[in-house]
């Protein structure tokens, strides 16, 4: 199998490195790059651990190539947090307990970040319905509804 190439940015920064053609943006950003904000969780596509935003676009970076990172913007939990101060969401889910075993968590902060730069305003149903494609098994729903919606007050107030 030949290599390829791959430029990208993730979180702003400039990186390049060397893939195989079948190989997932999920395990070049985890085993080449050292993102390991971004979990695995099913491999599927179905539960959410592994999203991050490709040019502002919420993927399941298990069901992305690579190679398709080439010359794109790729966003992980990683690039929440500005120097040592927390993103907003993340104070969020810590003031409302939403987080636990922590698998699903970067996933659904980097899915909620994506829903309020779309919709800083939404409705609980909306929350739900964005976040329908993260699963959790460990605190519910409640809780990071809760958060995402104090978050998105915080931003909208600020």
């Amino acid at each position: 199998m030949k290599s390829l190439q791959v430029s990208t940015k993730v979180n702003g920064d400039e990186y390049e490195f060397v893939c195989a053609p079948d190989e997932t943006l999920l395990d070049a950003l985890r085993n080449r790059l050292g993102f390991t904000g971004v979990k695995e969780g099913c491999g599927t596509g179905d539960c959410g651990a592994c999203s991050v935003t490709l040019n502002g676009r919420l993927v399941c970076s298990c069901l992305v190539l690579a190679a398709e990172a080439e010359g794109a913007e790729v966003g992980t939990v990683e690039g929440l947090a500005e120097g040592d101060h927390l993103h907003v969401l993340q104070q969020s889910f810590i003031d409302h307990a939403a987080l636990q075993c922590g698998i699903c968590t970067p996933g659904i902060l980097v899915a909620s970040k994506a829903l309020l730069e779309q919709n800083p305003a939404p409705t609980d149903e909306e929350v739900r319905y964005w976040l329908a494609g993260n699963l959790c098994r460990c605190t519910g729903y409640d809780k990071i509804i809760e958060a995402v919606q104090d978050a998105a007050a915080k931003l909208r107030s600020a």
